[in-house]
Protein backbone atom coordinates (compact mmCIF):
# COMPACT_ATOMS: atom_id res chain seq x y z
CA UNK A 1 0.00 0.00 0.00
CA UNK A 2 2.94 2.26 0.83
CA UNK A 3 4.44 1.86 -3.05
CA UNK A 4 0.76 2.00 -3.94
CA UNK A 5 0.61 5.79 -2.57
CA UNK A 6 4.18 7.04 -3.33
CA UNK A 7 3.60 5.56 -6.98
CA UNK A 8 0.35 7.79 -6.99
CA UNK A 9 2.11 10.67 -5.79
CA UNK A 10 4.85 10.74 -8.48
CA UNK A 11 2.57 10.30 -11.08
CA UNK A 12 1.54 13.87 -13.43
CA UNK A 13 -1.72 15.15 -12.56
CA UNK A 14 -4.55 16.13 -14.60
CA UNK A 15 -3.67 19.95 -15.43
CA UNK A 16 -6.21 22.21 -13.86
CA UNK A 17 -6.34 26.08 -13.36
CA UNK A 18 -5.09 25.35 -10.04
CA UNK A 19 -2.03 23.00 -10.73
CA UNK A 20 -1.18 24.36 -13.99
CA UNK A 21 2.89 24.40 -14.37
CA UNK A 22 3.79 27.75 -14.33
CA UNK A 23 5.07 29.00 -17.99
CA UNK A 24 8.39 30.29 -16.77
CA UNK A 25 9.62 26.71 -16.11
CA UNK A 26 8.98 25.70 -19.75
CA UNK A 27 10.90 28.40 -21.60
CA UNK A 28 13.68 27.49 -18.65
CA UNK A 29 14.05 24.01 -19.58
CA UNK A 30 14.24 24.59 -23.18
CA UNK A 31 16.68 27.42 -22.82
CA UNK A 32 18.50 24.88 -21.21
CA UNK A 33 19.01 22.18 -23.76
CA UNK A 34 19.53 25.70 -26.34
CA UNK A 35 22.80 25.71 -24.42
CA UNK A 36 23.41 21.93 -24.63
CA UNK A 37 22.81 22.16 -28.73
CA UNK A 38 25.24 25.71 -28.79
CA UNK A 39 28.19 23.48 -27.26
CA UNK A 40 27.95 20.64 -29.33
CA UNK A 41 28.04 19.83 -33.61
CA UNK A 42 28.09 16.17 -33.11
CA UNK A 43 24.84 15.09 -35.39
CA UNK A 44 23.28 12.59 -33.32
CA UNK A 45 23.69 14.69 -29.90
CA UNK A 46 21.66 17.31 -31.62
CA UNK A 47 19.07 14.49 -33.21
CA UNK A 48 18.73 13.36 -29.99
CA UNK A 49 17.68 16.92 -28.19
CA UNK A 50 15.09 17.16 -31.34
CA UNK A 51 14.11 13.77 -30.59
CA UNK A 52 13.65 14.48 -26.83
CA UNK A 53 11.86 18.23 -27.58
CA UNK A 54 9.30 16.47 -30.17
CA UNK A 55 8.46 13.79 -27.24
CA UNK A 56 7.87 16.18 -24.53
CA UNK A 57 5.82 18.43 -26.82
CA UNK A 58 3.85 15.72 -27.97
CA UNK A 59 2.97 14.57 -24.25
CA UNK A 60 2.40 17.59 -22.75
CA UNK A 61 0.92 20.59 -24.98
CA UNK A 62 -2.47 21.45 -25.23
CA UNK A 63 -4.53 22.23 -27.75
CA UNK A 64 -4.71 25.88 -27.82
CA UNK A 65 -3.65 28.18 -30.80
CA UNK A 66 -0.32 28.82 -29.93
CA UNK A 67 0.53 25.43 -28.99
CA UNK A 68 0.69 24.85 -32.86
CA UNK A 69 4.01 26.80 -33.31
CA UNK A 70 6.39 23.98 -32.80
CA UNK A 71 5.49 22.40 -36.69
CA UNK A 72 6.36 26.16 -37.97
CA UNK A 73 9.43 26.16 -36.03
CA UNK A 74 10.39 22.85 -37.17
CA UNK A 75 9.93 24.01 -40.94
CA UNK A 76 12.09 27.42 -39.79
CA UNK A 77 14.80 25.16 -38.83
CA UNK A 78 14.53 23.15 -42.48
CA UNK A 79 14.66 26.01 -44.07
CA UNK A 80 17.82 27.49 -42.18
CA UNK A 81 19.63 24.31 -42.77
CA UNK A 82 18.86 24.42 -46.71
CA UNK A 83 19.88 27.80 -46.47
CA UNK A 84 23.40 27.20 -44.88
CA UNK A 85 24.09 24.15 -47.71
CA UNK A 86 23.13 26.34 -50.50
CA UNK A 87 25.56 29.14 -49.08
CA UNK A 88 28.56 26.08 -48.85
CA UNK A 89 27.81 24.78 -52.15
CA UNK A 90 27.75 28.51 -53.72
CA UNK A 91 29.87 30.55 -52.13
CA UNK A 92 32.43 27.56 -50.86
CA UNK A 93 33.44 26.32 -47.22
CA UNK A 94 36.05 27.58 -45.33
CA UNK A 95 36.95 24.16 -45.09
CA UNK A 96 39.41 22.45 -47.06
CA UNK A 97 38.54 19.01 -48.38
CA UNK A 98 39.60 16.99 -50.38
CA UNK A 99 37.48 14.62 -51.59
CA UNK A 100 35.50 16.57 -54.63
CA UNK A 101 31.95 16.04 -55.46
CA UNK A 102 31.12 18.13 -58.02
CA UNK A 103 32.72 21.15 -59.79
CA UNK A 104 30.40 24.16 -60.64
CA UNK A 105 31.14 27.45 -62.62
CA UNK A 106 33.43 29.87 -60.60
CA UNK A 107 32.48 33.21 -61.71
CA UNK A 108 36.10 35.33 -62.06
CA UNK A 109 35.94 38.35 -58.91
CA UNK A 110 38.58 40.98 -58.67
CA UNK A 111 41.41 41.28 -56.68
CA UNK A 112 39.79 43.14 -53.83
CA UNK A 113 37.75 40.39 -53.21
CA UNK A 114 40.30 37.73 -51.93
CA UNK A 115 38.37 34.94 -50.41
CA UNK A 116 35.61 34.88 -51.70
CA UNK A 117 34.29 32.84 -54.49
CA UNK A 118 31.05 32.25 -56.80
CA UNK A 119 31.14 28.79 -57.63
CA UNK A 120 34.20 26.25 -57.88
CA UNK A 121 34.99 23.10 -55.99
CA UNK A 122 32.40 21.24 -53.77
CA UNK A 123 33.97 19.07 -51.57
CA UNK A 124 32.15 16.42 -49.05
CA UNK A 125 34.21 17.87 -45.60
CA UNK A 126 32.73 21.33 -47.06
CA UNK A 127 29.22 20.12 -47.01
CA UNK A 128 29.45 18.14 -43.75
CA UNK A 129 30.71 21.54 -42.23
CA UNK A 130 28.26 23.32 -43.57
CA UNK A 131 25.35 20.44 -42.23
CA UNK A 132 26.78 20.58 -38.56
CA UNK A 133 26.73 23.97 -38.26
CA UNK A 134 23.65 24.19 -39.25
CA UNK A 135 22.15 21.15 -37.91
CA UNK A 136 23.40 22.95 -34.61
CA UNK A 137 21.30 26.22 -35.63
CA UNK A 138 18.20 24.29 -36.22
CA UNK A 139 17.87 22.75 -32.79
CA UNK A 140 18.69 25.82 -31.05
CA UNK A 141 15.56 27.18 -32.86
CA UNK A 142 13.48 23.78 -32.32
CA UNK A 143 14.15 24.11 -28.51
CA UNK A 144 12.40 27.49 -29.01
CA UNK A 145 9.65 26.48 -30.84
CA UNK A 146 9.31 23.72 -28.15
CA UNK A 147 9.04 26.63 -25.29
CA UNK A 148 6.54 28.40 -27.31
CA UNK A 149 4.01 25.24 -28.16
CA UNK A 150 4.26 24.61 -24.43
CA UNK A 151 4.19 27.60 -22.42
CA UNK A 152 1.66 29.89 -22.27
CA UNK A 153 2.30 33.39 -23.41
CA UNK A 154 -0.94 35.10 -21.74
CA UNK A 155 0.55 33.06 -18.41
CA UNK A 156 3.87 33.91 -18.54
CA UNK A 157 3.15 37.82 -19.30
CA UNK A 158 0.99 37.43 -16.21
CA UNK A 159 4.18 36.52 -13.81
CA UNK A 160 6.19 39.35 -15.26
CA UNK A 161 7.41 41.63 -12.37
CA UNK A 162 5.85 44.68 -11.82
CA UNK A 163 7.84 46.99 -13.49
CA UNK A 164 7.44 45.48 -16.79
CA UNK A 165 4.08 45.21 -16.12
CA UNK A 166 3.21 47.99 -18.78
CA UNK A 167 4.65 46.15 -21.94
CA UNK A 168 3.48 43.00 -20.83
CA UNK A 169 0.13 44.46 -20.75
CA UNK A 170 0.48 45.81 -24.89
CA UNK A 171 1.27 42.44 -25.97
CA UNK A 172 -1.34 40.82 -24.19
CA UNK A 173 -3.33 43.26 -26.13
CA UNK A 174 -1.84 42.48 -28.94
CA UNK A 175 -1.94 38.77 -29.02
CA UNK A 176 -5.94 38.98 -27.83
CA UNK A 177 -6.86 41.02 -30.21
CA UNK A 178 -4.90 39.46 -33.49
CA UNK A 179 -7.22 36.40 -33.60
CA UNK A 180 -10.28 39.16 -33.13
CA UNK A 181 -9.10 40.58 -36.18
CA UNK A 182 -8.49 37.61 -38.65
CA UNK A 183 -12.15 36.37 -37.44
CA UNK A 184 -14.06 39.51 -38.68
CA UNK A 185 -11.66 39.11 -41.90
CA UNK A 186 -13.20 35.60 -42.22
CA UNK A 187 -16.24 36.39 -41.56
CA UNK A 188 -16.82 39.61 -43.61
CA UNK A 189 -15.31 37.50 -46.61
CA UNK A 190 -17.63 34.72 -46.15
CA UNK A 191 -20.31 37.23 -45.79
CA UNK A 192 -19.47 38.83 -49.45
CA UNK A 193 -18.97 35.35 -51.01
CA UNK A 194 -22.82 33.96 -49.78
CA UNK A 195 -24.21 37.47 -51.21
CA UNK A 196 -22.47 36.56 -54.92
CA UNK A 197 -19.92 39.71 -54.38
CA UNK A 198 -16.10 39.24 -54.59
CA UNK A 199 -14.06 38.97 -51.74
CA UNK A 200 -10.63 39.34 -53.66
CA UNK A 201 -8.75 42.45 -55.18
CA UNK A 202 -8.53 45.91 -53.97
CA UNK A 203 -11.78 46.84 -53.45
CA UNK A 204 -12.94 43.93 -51.42
CA UNK A 205 -10.03 44.38 -49.36
CA UNK A 206 -11.09 48.46 -48.85
CA UNK A 207 -14.75 47.17 -48.08
CA UNK A 208 -14.12 44.54 -45.80
CA UNK A 209 -11.32 46.60 -44.16
CA UNK A 210 -13.63 49.21 -43.03
CA UNK A 211 -15.89 47.16 -41.04
CA UNK A 212 -13.49 45.42 -39.30
CA UNK A 213 -11.52 49.08 -38.27
CA UNK A 214 -14.97 50.29 -36.90
CA UNK A 215 -14.69 46.42 -35.03
CA UNK A 216 -11.08 47.20 -33.59
CA UNK A 217 -12.06 50.90 -32.89
CA UNK A 218 -15.30 49.95 -30.28
CA UNK A 219 -12.79 47.10 -28.68
CA UNK A 220 -10.14 49.71 -28.15
CA UNK A 221 -12.83 52.42 -26.58
CA UNK A 222 -14.13 49.27 -24.26
CA UNK A 223 -10.91 48.31 -23.58
CA UNK A 224 -9.74 51.51 -22.50
CA UNK A 225 -13.01 52.15 -20.58
CA UNK A 226 -12.34 49.11 -18.35
CA UNK A 227 -9.04 49.04 -18.03
CA UNK A 228 -9.02 53.07 -16.84
CA UNK A 229 -12.14 51.84 -14.45
CA UNK A 230 -9.51 48.99 -12.88
CA UNK A 231 -7.27 51.96 -12.18
CA UNK A 232 -4.17 51.02 -14.83
CA UNK A 233 -1.98 53.80 -15.31
CA UNK A 234 -1.53 54.43 -11.87
CA UNK A 235 1.71 54.65 -10.43
CA UNK A 236 2.93 55.37 -7.10
CA UNK A 237 5.65 58.23 -5.91
CA UNK A 238 9.30 57.46 -5.94
CA UNK A 239 12.76 58.69 -5.08
CA UNK A 240 14.57 60.04 -7.77
CA UNK A 241 18.04 58.02 -6.41
CA UNK A 242 16.11 54.84 -6.32
CA UNK A 243 14.89 55.56 -10.07
CA UNK A 244 18.47 56.10 -11.08
CA UNK A 245 19.65 53.26 -9.23
CA UNK A 246 17.09 50.95 -10.81
CA UNK A 247 17.98 52.44 -14.06
CA UNK A 248 21.72 51.43 -13.08
CA UNK A 249 21.18 48.20 -12.09
CA UNK A 250 18.74 47.19 -14.77
CA UNK A 251 21.00 48.20 -17.69
CA UNK A 252 23.85 47.21 -15.98
CA UNK A 253 22.91 43.80 -15.66
CA UNK A 254 21.12 43.07 -18.96
CA UNK A 255 25.00 43.91 -20.22
CA UNK A 256 26.12 41.42 -17.82
CA UNK A 257 23.44 38.99 -19.06
CA UNK A 258 24.29 39.57 -22.98
CA UNK A 259 28.31 39.31 -21.98
CA UNK A 260 27.81 36.40 -20.10
CA UNK A 261 25.17 34.75 -22.91
CA UNK A 262 27.78 35.38 -25.43
CA UNK A 263 30.64 34.23 -23.44
CA UNK A 264 28.70 30.63 -22.36
CA UNK A 265 27.83 30.21 -26.49
CA UNK A 266 31.46 31.52 -27.59
CA UNK A 267 33.42 28.35 -28.34
CA UNK A 268 36.01 29.80 -25.32
CA UNK A 269 34.12 31.69 -22.73
CA UNK A 270 32.30 29.77 -20.35
CA UNK A 271 35.38 30.24 -17.53
CA UNK A 272 34.13 33.92 -17.52
CA UNK A 273 30.65 33.46 -18.94
CA UNK A 274 28.84 31.65 -16.18
CA UNK A 275 29.59 34.50 -13.88
CA UNK A 276 29.47 37.29 -15.50
CA UNK A 277 25.72 36.15 -16.36
CA UNK A 278 25.29 35.39 -12.39
CA UNK A 279 26.37 39.29 -11.19
CA UNK A 280 23.85 40.38 -14.47
CA UNK A 281 21.19 38.20 -13.73
CA UNK A 282 21.07 39.24 -9.93
CA UNK A 283 21.54 43.15 -11.04
CA UNK A 284 18.96 42.92 -13.52
CA UNK A 285 16.53 41.41 -10.83
CA UNK A 286 17.46 43.68 -8.57
CA UNK A 287 16.59 46.75 -10.92
CA UNK A 288 13.18 45.45 -11.95
CA UNK A 289 12.28 44.60 -8.15
CA UNK A 290 12.78 48.31 -7.44
CA UNK A 291 11.26 49.54 -10.25
CA UNK A 292 8.24 47.49 -9.21
CA UNK A 293 7.97 49.61 -6.53
CA UNK A 294 6.42 52.34 -8.98
CA UNK A 295 3.87 49.84 -10.35
CA UNK A 296 0.02 49.98 -7.84
CA UNK A 297 -1.35 46.26 -9.16
CA UNK A 298 -2.73 43.41 -7.78
CA UNK A 299 -2.60 39.97 -9.03
CA UNK A 300 -5.51 37.81 -9.70
CA UNK A 301 -4.76 34.28 -9.19
CA UNK A 302 -0.67 34.42 -9.76
CA UNK A 303 0.96 31.26 -10.86
CA UNK A 304 2.73 29.28 -8.27
CA UNK A 305 6.36 27.52 -8.61
CA UNK A 306 5.79 24.48 -7.06
CA UNK A 307 7.57 20.98 -7.11
CA UNK A 308 6.92 20.20 -10.42
CA UNK A 309 8.04 23.48 -11.98
CA UNK A 310 11.30 22.94 -9.43
CA UNK A 311 11.56 19.67 -11.45
CA UNK A 312 11.53 20.86 -15.68
CA UNK A 313 13.62 23.51 -15.06
CA UNK A 314 16.13 21.44 -13.44
CA UNK A 315 15.69 19.14 -16.27
CA UNK A 316 16.45 21.41 -18.33
CA UNK A 317 19.71 22.99 -16.92
CA UNK A 318 21.07 19.80 -15.38
CA UNK A 319 21.34 19.16 -19.72
CA UNK A 320 23.06 22.32 -20.43
CA UNK A 321 25.16 22.06 -17.36
CA UNK A 322 26.50 18.41 -17.99
CA UNK A 323 27.04 18.97 -22.31
CA UNK A 324 28.98 22.66 -21.14
CA UNK A 325 31.34 20.54 -19.16
CA UNK A 326 31.38 17.26 -21.99
CA UNK A 327 32.67 20.42 -24.04
CA UNK A 328 35.46 20.94 -22.39
CA UNK A 329 36.11 17.16 -20.93
CA UNK A 330 35.50 15.47 -24.79
CA UNK A 331 36.33 17.81 -27.39
CA UNK A 332 36.53 15.99 -30.06
CA UNK A 333 33.20 13.79 -29.34
CA UNK A 334 30.99 16.99 -29.23
CA UNK A 335 32.81 18.60 -32.02
CA UNK A 336 34.05 16.33 -34.31
CA UNK A 337 36.52 17.64 -37.28
CA UNK A 338 35.16 17.75 -40.57
CA UNK A 339 38.43 16.28 -41.88
CA UNK A 340 39.82 13.64 -42.17
CA UNK A 341 35.89 12.56 -42.69
CA UNK A 342 34.92 10.27 -40.16
CA UNK A 343 31.39 8.81 -38.70
CA UNK A 344 30.22 10.49 -36.00
CA UNK A 345 30.11 8.53 -32.56
CA UNK A 346 27.62 9.18 -29.67
CA UNK A 347 29.33 9.93 -26.53
CA UNK A 348 27.46 7.69 -23.99
CA UNK A 349 26.85 9.67 -20.38
CA UNK A 350 26.85 13.15 -22.92
CA UNK A 351 23.60 11.02 -24.38
CA UNK A 352 22.29 10.26 -21.53
CA UNK A 353 22.43 13.68 -19.47
CA UNK A 354 20.29 14.89 -22.58
CA UNK A 355 18.11 12.24 -21.84
CA UNK A 356 17.17 13.83 -18.77
CA UNK A 357 15.30 16.35 -20.73
CA UNK A 358 12.41 13.33 -20.77
CA UNK A 359 11.54 14.42 -17.46
CA UNK A 360 8.84 16.80 -17.62
CA UNK A 361 6.85 14.28 -20.04
CA UNK A 362 6.21 12.58 -17.05
CA UNK A 363 6.36 14.87 -14.11
CA UNK A 364 4.42 17.88 -16.09
CA UNK A 365 0.75 18.03 -15.33
CA UNK A 366 -1.25 16.38 -18.02
CA UNK A 367 -3.52 18.57 -20.20
CA UNK A 368 -6.99 17.98 -20.10
CA UNK A 369 -8.63 16.91 -23.78
CA UNK A 370 -11.56 19.40 -24.62
CA UNK A 371 -14.93 18.14 -25.63
CA UNK A 372 -17.63 19.42 -28.14
CA UNK A 373 -19.00 21.80 -26.29
CA UNK A 374 -15.55 23.46 -25.40
CA UNK A 375 -13.69 22.57 -28.78
CA UNK A 376 -14.04 26.07 -29.87
CA UNK A 377 -12.66 28.12 -26.86
CA UNK A 378 -9.24 28.54 -24.59
CA UNK A 379 -9.71 29.89 -21.22
CA UNK A 380 -8.20 33.67 -20.88
CA UNK A 381 -4.69 31.82 -19.31
CA UNK A 382 -3.95 30.16 -22.37
CA UNK A 383 -4.96 26.25 -20.87
CA UNK A 384 -7.54 24.15 -22.32
CA UNK A 385 -10.64 23.30 -19.69
CA UNK A 386 -10.92 20.55 -18.23
CA UNK A 387 -13.10 18.16 -19.60
CA UNK A 388 -16.53 17.68 -18.93
CA UNK A 389 -17.85 14.15 -18.76
CA UNK A 390 -21.23 13.92 -21.17
CA UNK A 391 -23.87 11.12 -21.14
CA UNK A 392 -25.43 10.20 -24.62
CA UNK A 393 -28.66 8.28 -25.47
Amino acid sequence: MTLRRSLSALRAPRATRSNALHAGAWWLWALGLATAASRTTNPLLLALIIAVTAYVVAARRTDAPWARGYGAFLKIALAVLVIRLFFAVFLGSPIPGTTVLFTLPEVPLPDWAQGVRIGGRVTAEGLVFALRDGLKLATMLVCVGAANALASPARLLKSLPAALYEAGMAVVVAMTFAPHLIADVRRLRAARRLRGRDDKGIRAVLRIGLPVLEGALERSVALAASMDARGYGRTARVPHAVRRTTAALTLGGLLGVCAGTYGLLAAQGAAFGLPVLLLGLAAALGGLWLGGRRAVRSRYRPDRWGARAWLVSASGAAVGAAVVRAAARLPEALDPPPVPLTAPELPLWPAAAVLAGLLPAFVAPVPAPRTETDAGSVSRTGQTPPAKETTRA
